[in-house]
């Protein structure tokens, strides 16, 4: 017998196309920004699909990951049309306006009241700088699940500017203005692990820097070893070597955390 977030699941699919298709424009500019994120929303979707079933999630707890990563961003076509931007520092939270359309819409309505609490809180926390405190270990789990899987398809989206030799990255990623560097308190990031206010962003080191510091926010060991199975890790460390900046300490603490990572077992991190 089918699950019944399958069956909604399956309902839902359509909508969602239809709903990024009418974004669909003759301005080049937004249609390229458009075209992106429906690329990426079914990309994470089926990467949530994946981490569920490795983690032998049952059925419905499948399709409710599945339906998180196709909902996690449709608050992004809005956000694209409305401020040409995917920054949302200089436009809104795109999490926020995706519950917001998510509500005005009343997409969610057949979902039990449960599992619609977890689809949302586990979209309203996919981007923020840390999940929100919670004893519903349930709803951190699909947290921790939509940002691995979105940062997993993040890094593809960011594939042709890894090394940082490029000087704008797709619609509004980067701003040409980006000076190269990085400033100081960003280095005393990525020397202790941690991660880093997208606000205080200055130059185009500091956002290669952060695009490192999301490995500490990888939680699973399967979205590790696929990462570096890529080589995004590596691609990225390139694009710093121009700069010459002394940056020992923190590649030696990233590379310890992800040989650790990748040798962790993912059906204890399940229970963490």
């Amino acid at each position: 017998m089918t699950a019944e977030a399958e069956k909604i699941l399956v309902e839902l699919k359509p909508w969602m196309a239809d709903y990024m298709r009418s974004f669909y424009t003759d301005d080049a500019e937004v249609s390229l920004g458009i075209k992106i994120k429906e690329k990426h929303t079914d990309y994470v979707a089926r990467h949530c699909r994946e981490l569920a079933e490795h983690l032998e999630l049952n059925e419905n707890d499948a399709a409710l990951a599945e339906m998180v990563g196709l909902f996690h961003d449709v608050g992004r076509f809005r956000q694209y049309t409305i401020y040409k931007t995917f920054n949302d520092s200089r436009s809104e939270d795109h999490a926020d306006l995706g519950l917001k359309v998510l509500g005005e819409l009343n997409v969610l309505k057949d979902l039990p009241a449960e599992d619609r609490e977890l689809v949302e809180f586990a979209i309203g926390n996919h981007n923020k700088r840390f999940i929100a405190e919670t004893d519903d270990k349930k709803k951190i789990l699909f947290a921790r699940l939509i940002r691995d899987a979105d940062k997993l398809d993040i890094y593809r989206v960011l594939e042709p500017f890894l090394s940082g030799d490029a000087a704008k990255e797709g619609p509004n990623f980067v701003t040409s203005s980006d000076s190269d560097g990085i400033s100081p308190n960003f280095l005393r990031h990525f020397e202790r692990g941690e991660q880093a206010d997208y606000h205080e962003i200055t130059t185009q080191g500091d956002r290669r820097i952060v695009r490192l510091l999301w490995v500490y926010d990888i939680h699973f060991a399967w979205t590790m070893k696929k990462i570096v199975q890529a080589g995004y890790i590596d691609r990225i460390k390139a694009g710093f070597e121009p700069l010459r900046i002394d940056m020992s300490v923190g590649f030696e603490r990233l590379e310890r955390f992800v040989r650790e990572k990748c040798a962790a077992d993912d059906r204890e991190l399940l229970t963490r």
